[in-house]
């Protein structure tokens, strides 16, 4: 009897074993799916990846309910924003914005999108998060041996392009021929770290833009004086320095940012071909005999990343799945894991733009395991690794971003 008994709990295991054609589909189940190049991006209900379809359709409602109400003309914008600042009009070219505009996607699945998806538009400080990618290729490539290393090793003069001669050959002759971003005994000592986490406190002007032009202390006295904060110590969002990153940046891949972005990034993720990466009027270069643009990190004088939404969501996932698309390393895990980790003087912020919840200050709704790449709108790239969720969301009023990302997590039943 008892012989019996094991010999039908035998049978019941072989019988239950999967075959090898049910265990392959169950290991292909549990790889993360992803889109194959633009436009072929697969649709999936909310109920199909566990999410109530009404709930999020509330919180898509309430989203644009939610429409930045700032001019649409991003000039206009401009000007009437960080335009008042000292020397503070736009140098690079501008576009004016479209409706309030997501998409949401779930375990690498669309599940939901409005508005004008595939508008190609300034995403403004996301930029930045493009930027700090293309040096995290060039660290993982040796191309820069380490973040801590000193930024002025790797930068050359520069010899910035002026088409147009002087008038008196007297009047160059004080102007220093060459651009030496990192020459002063305090810039001498910032690191690409620094520069990534905006704590380096670069002192100098670049693109016609004073470094204490941006965003300006209330006490003008001090614009010029003030004694400089050692690097590393102090945190500052300052888009002269992100412009500096990206000068550095260029020194180092010798050939212009928007292909090297297209080459390492944006077709390996089948980002559309309707993205652009622009510059200033003023910030072109003589590097190796050509005519390069340096580019903005974003959209504060004009300029940055002009893109639409699908793309700005394959960028989202391509870090949610934390460097890596379809089996291949674009930026290596290390690279992720330093976005990611909090800067001491500022906790929420990792590389630029990974703004990070440390201790849920940044969105409280959201887990802590959450970050985002943003940048003024509000354009979001929202990234949650706890839910396995991407949401862009663009033109939404900033104090907002909370609630609705709420409702969003809100309609996950599973």
């Amino acid at each position: 009897m008892i012989r019996f008994f094991f010999f039908l709990s035998f049978l019941f295991l072989l019988w239950h074993q999967p075959t090898s054609v049910e265990a392959q589909r169950a290991r292909k189940s549990a790889t993360p799916y992803y889109p194959g190049p633009d436009p072929d991006w697969q649709h999936k209900t909310p109920a199909e990846v566990g999410m109530n379809a009404a709930q999020l359709q509330q919180a898509i409602d309430f989203a644009i309910a939610h429409d930045n109400p700032a001019p649409r003309d991003m000039k206009l914008a401009q000007v009437q924003s960080f335009g008042k600042e000292p020397f503070g009009e736009g140098i690079g070219p501008f576009k004016e914005r479209g409706e309030p505009t997501g998409v949401v996607v779930r375990h690498g699945y669309v599940v939901a999108e409005w508005g004008e998806p595939l508008r190609v538009d300034m995403t403004h400080s996301v930029t930045k998060s493009f930027l700090s990618s293309v040096v995290g290729v060039a660290v993982d490539r040796g191309m820069i041996r380490s973040v801590r290393d000193t930024v002025r090793p790797y930068v050359a003069p520069v010899q910035v392009y002026q088409p147009v001669r002087l008038t008196s050959p007297a009047d160059g002759v004080d102007a220093p021929d060459l651009l030496l971003p990192f020459e002063t005994p305090h810039n001498r000592t910032i690191t690409w770290d620094d520069l990534l986490r905006q704590t380096s406190d670069w002192e100098g002007t670049l693109w016609g833009k004073p470094d204490w032009a941006d965003r300006p202390d209330k006490d003008a006295t001090t614009w010029r004086t003030r004694a400089r904060q050692a690097p590393g110590t102090t945190y500052k969002y300052n888009d002269v320095r992100v412009n500096v990153l990206a000068l550095a940046a260029l020194s180092v891949w010798r050939r212009p940012l928007p292909q090297v972005l297209k080459e390492t990034i944006m077709d390996p993720i089948g980002a559309s071909p309707t993205w652009r990466w622009w510059g200033y009027e003023n910030s072109w270069v003589v590097l190796d005999g050509q005519l390069i643009q340096s580019v903005s990190g974003g959209g504060h004088w004009g300029g940055g990343m002009f893109i639409h939404a699908y793309d700005m969501a394959r960028f989202g996932y391509l870090t949610l799945r934390r460097g890596r698309w379809n089996g291949q390393p674009l930026l290596s895990d290390d690279w992720v894991q330093l976005a990611t980790t909090p800067t001491q003087p500022q906790p929420t912020y990792g590389f630029m733009n990974w703004f990070l919840n440390t201790d849920r200050t940044f969105i409280p709704s959201a887990p802590a395991s959450a970050f985002a790449h943003v940048g003024n709108g509000t354009n979001m790239v929202y990234v949650d690794p706890e839910h396995d969720l991407v949401v862009v969301m663009r033109w939404i009023e900033n104090g907002s971003i909370d609630e609705f990302i709420r409702q969003v997590l809100a309609s996950i039943e599973k």
